[in-house]
């Protein structure tokens, strides 16, 4: 069995990476480290592990884990990672946006690599360490590498995307407590989001120049998972030549589905499932992408790097069953 460690076990997307750790085939669940809950145990925090697990939040660690996952604030890995030391054999994914940039991926010898399997699958497996993809970078870049493969993003990029509260993180801020958030609909960081920056790098290399300028609106919504994103650029052949581009594009992906229906967000909620839809207009082609944020978008997604790491099936643990209606 491979013993895994979590460090920053209180939020949501680690309460998500505990529950796919407990349950999945090959994974023991070594120890998670919080020190605002040490002694508590992770349901008291986590209540859907209830009946899972009798397991306690430690202030210690073990620096002997096969696997580290860091669900830390963003710019905390960092500084954790210079005051810990872990073996040499632990390989470490990190779920924050420490080391996803380029200029960043090299820390202290650990070479991070990026880690979207529908991009990086061969390199993840030799991988030590991985930057694991942010939530928005990684349903727009769904909607985005088919294209950048075959050099079809040479154009304006627009693109509308929409996430739930959970998005947000779990400490309250004036946006995302329940009065505020419900029924309400707003824009944030319009054209400055921090993903942009993971999203291009990606798209220069795997379409080996640098794509068109991106137009990014993030949006919150009034929900409390999941992420939807409408792109749309110009697009010079048909809808049937786009869907080849994307079908073949993702033939060996297991969890990304191209469909000729509306995509909607049901489709994907508590899975590690992309959902595609293309329509053409005009000269434009237009992409609805959604994940479920905090599988697809974080915890899934560093459970899927985790299993091409160690050399397990790219699947397991992660034949996950939506909420359906």
């Amino acid at each position: 069995m491979i013993k895994a460690g979590i460090v920053g076990g209180a939020g949501y997307t680690a309460g998500e990476l505990i529950r796919l750790i407990v349950n999945h085939p090959e994974l023991n669940l070594d120890f998670v480290y919080s020190t605002s809950n040490a002694g508590n145990k992770l349901y008291k925090v986590h209540a859907d592990l209830l009946g899972d697990t009798e397991q306690s939040f430690t202030d210690t660690i073990n620096p002997e884990v096969d696997v580290l996952f860091l669900c830390l604030g963003h710019g905390n890995s960092t500084a954790f990672l210079q005051n810990h030391t872990f073996s040499k054999a632990t390989k470490i994914i990190d779920l924050s946006n420490d080391f996803r940039l380029n200029a960043n991926a090299n820390f202290e010898g650990k070479d991070f690599v990026y880690g979207l399997p529908e991009v990086s699958r061969e390199e993840i497996k030799k991988a030590n360490y991985i930057a694991n993809p942010g939530c928005f970078a990684t349903c727009i870049q769904f909607a985005l590498l088919p294209l950048a493969a075959v050099k079809k993003l040479q154009n304006t990029i627009h693109i509308n995307a929409t996430t739930g509260a959970t998005g947000a993180g779990v400490s309250p801020s004036a946006t995302s407590h329940f009065p505020w958030r419900d029924n309400n609909f707003s824009v944030y960081k319009p054209f400055t989001h921090q993903h942009l920056g993971e999203i291009g790098e990606t798209l220069e290399a795997l379409q080996g120049v640098k794509a068109g300028e991106l137009f990014f609106i993030p949006n919150r919504g009034n929900f409390s998972r999941g992420i939807f994103a409408s792109v749309y650029t110009e697009f010079e052949g048909t809808l049937e030549e786009a869907k080849k581009i994307f079908t073949d594009y993702y033939a060996e992906a297991p969890f990304v589905h191209i469909t000729d229906a509306p995509v909607n967000m049901k489709q994907i909620v508590n899975t590690n499932k992309c959902a595609i839809s293309l329509i053409k207009h005009g000269n434009q082609i237009l992409i609805y992408s959604a994940i479920d944020n905090l599988l697809k978008g974080a915890s899934g997604q560093a459970i899927q790097n985790m299993n091409l790491m160690f050399g397990f099936e790219e699947t397991l643990g992660l034949n996950l069953k939506g909420s359906g209606f």
